[in-house]
């Protein structure tokens, strides 16, 4: 696409750039024992700021509605759903790093980032945050009103913006979709290293559980006697390689939530925010433009029917309205065009994040490399400590035999 120099339109981010601006932490605070029930609150801190402020799940709705009041035509990330009666410890921790989410990515998008709003939300430490808020957005405006390139967008926007817009916009779609699955199928990889690890533990225990066994042998079974003795030391022994490697595994587990998961879920909260963008410009700027072109319709047809039939008062009063009415399609067809503007400016928005991919699939190769690396050298710890549990004629030691080599076929 050519576009002429030092054109607003275009945006000249990288992602480094962006993920600089701030990073802010979500952290729960615990709750207070008492006779009513208690609202869970977050701490909230922002690096940019260098502050911390507590903040309840309505001060971020609050947050949202003024946040989304002020740019209806930029994506404004979703907020995870209102707390549901009896919700547990899950629910909560999802709904915890879902609001992190949510305002890094506000905190990250350039017209966000430099609106009071935010550093209102991030940095007011009184009382009441959400009257401050409102108080912030009343009378000012969206960013129609208050941009002085709004009624000049037009000129900067391309001739086939409508065509470049409906690609755009299944591209996305499709990037979505692929998206979604991954975070799926990291969600699962990730769930099957914190269930290997309770596997582990458990096996190590049961191991433990074998050899602290107290029950006397039977006198047939004197002559093993000190055969048992041996091997019920060395399986108790062996819980403590178990219990590490259960460790390791969660380790893995846990890092793969954090740096991948999370990080696939950050790049989906983007992705559908800007689906959602896009039908708020369908359903909203556009479908009340077309409304408003219809009713200018009616309007001359009934101005027209009124002069046939000679009434000088109707006429006047519909030529009136008709200018009204020209007024409201003029305001309507800017803010169109403008709305094509920001979409176009938050299409190149997604396609800054999209290099988050290498950084997504780095932090799963990595976390499995280091993983198995850990996991392998516990393994080969536990390895010669297993050959006292393999004792032969006349107390030789005599390691596993493979099927080969007892010539049993493998199959």
């Amino acid at each position: 696409m050519q576009m002429p120099q030092g054109n607003p339109l275009l945006l000249s981010y990288t992602l480094q750039e962006l993920l600089a601006r701030d990073t802010v932490q979500v952290e729960l605070i615990p709750e207070k024992k008492g006779l009513f029930l208690k609202h869970v609150e977050y701490e909230v801190s922002s690096q940019r700021f260098k502050s911390s402020v507590y903040r309840r799940y309505n001060d971020f709705v609050v947050f949202h509605e003024v946040l989304l009041h002020k740019f209806p035509y930029r994506m404004v990330p979703a907020l995870p759903p209102k707390r549901v009666l009896g919700a547990d410890r899950e629910f909560i921790e999802g709904r915890r790093r879902a609001l992190k989410r949510f305002i890094n990515l506000v905190a990250r998008h350039p017209p966000f980032s430099e609106d009071v709003l935010l550093k209102l939300f991030l940095s007011f430490s009184g009382s009441d945050v959400q009257h401050k808020l409102k108080e912030a957005a009343q009378g000012v405006g969206d960013e129609f009103t208050n941009c002085k390139l709004a009624a000049r967008a037009k000129d900067f926007l391309p001739a086939d913006i409508q065509t470049q817009f409906a690609m755009s916009r299944e591209l996305i779609r499709n990037v979505y979709n692929s998206f979604y699955k991954l975070r799926d199928r990291a969600e699962r990889i990730a769930s099957r290293a914190i269930d290997n690890a309770a596997d582990l533990l458990i096996f190590g225990k049961e191991l433990s559980a074998l050899g602290s066994d107290t029950t006397p042998l039977p006198s047939w079974a004197a002559l093993h006697l000190s055969t048992w003795g041996s091997l019920k030391q060395a399986l108790k022994g062996l819980s403590v390689e178990f219990a590490l490697l259960a460790d390791k595994a969660a380790q893995q587990g846990k890092k793969e939530e954090n740096d991948v998961v999370e990080k696939l879920n950050l790049f989906l909260d983007l992705l559908q925010s800007y689906k959602d963008l896009c039908e708020r410009h369908e359903k909203g700027v556009l479908h009340k433009h077309q409304r408003a072109l219809h009713k200018y319709g009616l309007m001359k047809r009934q101005m027209m029917s009124a002069a046939h039939s000679r009434e000088p008062e109707s006429v006047e009063q519909l030529e009136s309205r008709i200018v009204e009415q020209e007024n409201v399609i003029q305001t309507m067809e800017l803010r169109n065009y403008f709305s094509l503007y920001c979409l176009h400016q938050e299409t190149q928005l997604v396609h800054v994040y999209l290099p988050l991919t290498s950084h997504i699939l780095g932090a799963f190769v990595n976390s499995q490399i280091q993983g198995h690396k850990e996991m392998s050298k516990v393994w080969n710890d536990l390895k010669p400590k297993l050959s006292c549990l393999f004792a032969g004629p006349h107390s030789v030691l005599t390691p596993p035999r493979s099927p080969q080599e007892d010539g049993v076929c493998p199959h």
